[in-house]
């Protein structure tokens, strides 16, 4: 546990972004920024728009809250570590790979961690999988650009909507079941947390109600999940390997769904998971008991680990 004498003294809060997630990016950056300030340290929030941010000489750590690209995807780790200055989260090769979900899934095939069936393909190709399918860009964050195709009819609207975001797109076979998430904090697995959407499935709309509350999202949620204690060992140790299959260290969320008549399986692991008022990762750590302070002391504690080499 990181007390308040072993904080840095100068905390940056790189919030904001380019990317599409740069609202909630925002909303995350003000949590963190008050928490870090009630524990008497020197918080400044730092709005980025492009590389050319802009950060004061003095500054102890970078505490990262964009999600999505250039926050999660490698880009601002590069340019942190070419400027000299720590960071929270992971590193870049890491982070690179859990964002990339093409290569998150040759890891998770690698490494033997349960994924549902899939394939790329290019815009202009047809799916080869049976339906129904979910088609991803493989670049971006929070459900953007993702559809759930269950219709031929749907096939290539579905594609022409994932393309926009690139021309690679991954094509994952579509699996029913009950919607899970685990937060990882270093080795440490946070109870499961059922997500029950309200509509459709948990899209943009439905994890953050807040930003669009005309759209009549959201999502309920319960933590711990009601699932058995065998079956809730099984699925934190399948979280845990994923998160480690991708060479991550420090904290993520890992996105798993749970079949009736089949072994959970892994969708996704997101190494900058929101910390917004409405945000997964805080509810599972308090049902842990740990308050949103301490998680945030405890981000910081595990990112320094990481880069100094000490036991998590």
């Amino acid at each position: 546990m990181t007390r308040r004498k072993e904080l840095p003294k100068k905390i940056a809060v790189l919030m904001g972004g380019p990317g599409s997630e740069r609202d909630v990016s925002l909303a995350t950056g003000r949590g963190v920024s008050k928490a870090l300030r009630s524990l008497g340290t020197e918080v400044m929030e730092i709005d980025v728009r492009d590389e050319n941010f802009q950060l004061p000489k003095d500054v102890d750590l970078a505490f990262l809250t964009i999600h999505g690209t250039f926050g999660e995807d490698g880009q601002l780790q590069r340019i942190l570590e070419r400027r000299g200055i720590a960071y929270t989260g992971d590193g870049v090769e890491g982070s690179e790979i859990a964002f990339d979900k093409i290569r998150s899934k040759e890891k998770f095939r690698e490494h033997g961690v349960t994924t549902p069936p899939w394939e790329i393909i290019h815009s202009g190709q047809r799916p080869t999988l049976p339906l129904p399918i979910v088609v991803k860009p493989p670049r971006q964050g929070s459900t953007v650009g993702v559809v759930i195709v269950k219709n031929e009819s749907e096939i290539e609207s579905a594609i022409s909507e994932a393309a926009k975001y690139g021309r690679e797109l991954l094509i994952e076979k579509f699996v029913s079941g009950r919607e899970l998430t685990i937060g990882i904090l270093g080795d440490q697995a946070l109870p499961i947390l059922e997500i029950i959407p309200k509509g459709g499935f948990y899209d943009f709309t439905n994890k953050y109600p807040f930003l669009n509350p005309q759209a009549g999202g959201g999502a309920e949620h319960v933590c711990p999940a009601k699932i058995g204690a065998a079956k809730t060992e099984e699925i934190q140790q399948l979280a845990v390997r994923a998160f480690r299959s991708l060479g991550l260290q420090v904290y993520a969320r890992v996105d798993v769904l749970l079949p009736d008549d089949a072994p959970p399986t892994v969708l996704e692991v997101n190494n900058i998971p929101g910390m917004t008022e409405a945000s997964l990762l805080p509810e599972a750590a308090a049902a842990a008991g740990i308050s949103y302070v301490d998680l945030c002391t405890r981000i910081i504690a595990l990112s320094r680990a990481r880069t100094e080499g000490k036991p998590r």
